[in-house]
């Protein structure tokens, strides 16, 4: 099953500034989910985000949440944005069928959102290239974990080709200087 454009929407889980320096190439981590949003956005798909514990853990990256817009990222303390009552208006915002995840910590929040939004009957794609924990061993048995229960594994280039499809399609301009470089 291909990602489509009309179908999907994109979860950025937890990218927050605080947790960055433990996050190995954090940088790099939050250029890709930017860069995702930037495309979900100019191709009018419907960009969410989450935040861990705000209060305590602090926000997410600047730049990112203004990207996503502030009204569409709320903050949870249940690891599982899904479960989270404080993210249900989100949820219930989310019409889509198709949910691409991105974000951090792989082994705990985007894991357990995955398998929450996998419960709830939606394709889950989690974009293998765009998580992060703080060990690697901890993404790596994630991503083992979130295959054998049937999330589908992504990189953001498959991402902006399956919603594209096209080189002549409007986007393709934002995906070719954010990924194709």
């Amino acid at each position: 099953m291909m990602l489509e454009k009309n179908r999907a929407c994109l979860m950025v889980i937890d990218v927050q500034t605080r947790l960055l320096p433990g996050i190995p190439d954090s940088e790099t981590l939050v250029e890709r989910c930017t860069a995702l949003v930037g495309l979900a956005n100019e191709l009018e798909i419907p960009v969410f985000g989450s935040e861990q514990y705000p209060d305590g853990v602090g926000p997410m990256d600047d730049t990112l949440k203004a990207a996503i817009g502030a009204d569409n990222v709320a903050g949870k303390t249940h690891f599982s944005c899904v479960d989270a009552p404080e993210c249900a208006d989100l949820m219930q915002q989310m019409t889509q069928d198709q949910i691409v995840i991105c974000g951090m910590e792989s082994h705990a929040c985007v894991l357990q959102s995955a398998l929450s939004f996998k419960a709830q009957g939606k394709e889950v794609f989690v974009v293998a290239d765009a998580i992060a924990s703080r060990h690697a061993v901890d993404t790596e048995f994630a991503i083992a974990r979130m295959r054998e229960e049937g999330i589908k594994l992504v990189t953001c280039e498959m991402v902006g080709f399956e919603w594209l499809r096209r080189s002549d399609t409007a986007g393709f301009k934002t995906f070719s200087k954010a990924f194709l470089r």
